[in-house]
């Protein structure tokens, strides 16, 4: 295998052991597919895996700027990101199980959902502590003048198929939920989200 092709399957496994951990992000994933179906589990996972590319594309670059300005702003990101989790939460809670809904999420609503996890995720700004060594360790063995975008899409594919494979499988179980098991699906996961919107303000606090 030529070193190119080594390092992009190493940033591959790099975003895939990111997007792996079951975390908040993973929690909206999951309820996201029962109650809208896959693509919006997906689209919900894609959203993640484009913030973390942009991660990975600072550590990969070496923009010590950012990489400050971010870590000197964790404070207000951190503060951000619980007060969007609660928010987030309190909607999953009161959120009507799938048959309930008169509508499909449209083409807007999955942009939304995208969107909304991006900026999430961004809001965690201590993850690019772990790019930034990672990404310098793999830099270092490489003086291809592509490696940074090598890096950078093989974070972006590994994250994204892990997306892919979530809420595929979970759109296969979606038919077994009746709307009794959405009701706890969707007030267990408001819970998991409440409890890493907290987890967030006592990180701030100390």
């Amino acid at each position: 295998m030529s070193p190119s092709a080594m390092l992009f399957a190493q940033s591959m496994l790099i975003g895939l052991s990111i997007a792996a951990p079951v975390g908040q992000i993973g929690v909206l994933a999951i309820q996201r597919t029962l109650q809208h179906g896959t693509a919006a589990g997906l689209a919900t996972g894609l959203g993640a895996a484009l913030a973390d590319a942009v991660y990975g594309a600072i550590g990969a670059f070496g923009v010590v700027a950012i990489t400050q300005w971010l870590l000197g702003a964790r404070g207000w990101l951190h503060g951000g990101g619980a007060l969007f989790l609660a928010v987030i939460a309190w909607r999953t809670w009161h959120q009507p199980p799938a048959q309930q809904r008169t509508a499909a999420a449209s083409g807007g609503a999955l942009l939304r959902l995208l969107a909304g996890t991006f900026v999430l995720t961004l809001a965690n700004p201590s993850t690019i502590l772990s790019f930034v060594a990672v990404f310098g360790m793999l830099a270092g063995r490489t003086a291809a003048p592509a490696s940074p975008w090598l890096m950078v899409g093989g974070v972006l594919l590994g994250s994204a198929l892990w997306w892919l494979l979530l809420a595929a499988a979970v759109g296969r179980l979606r038919t077994r939920f009746d709307a009794r098991w959405q009701r706890r699906v969707n007030q267990a996961s408001a819970l998991l989200l409440g409890g890493f919107a907290c987890f967030q303000l006592l990180t701030l606090a100390r």
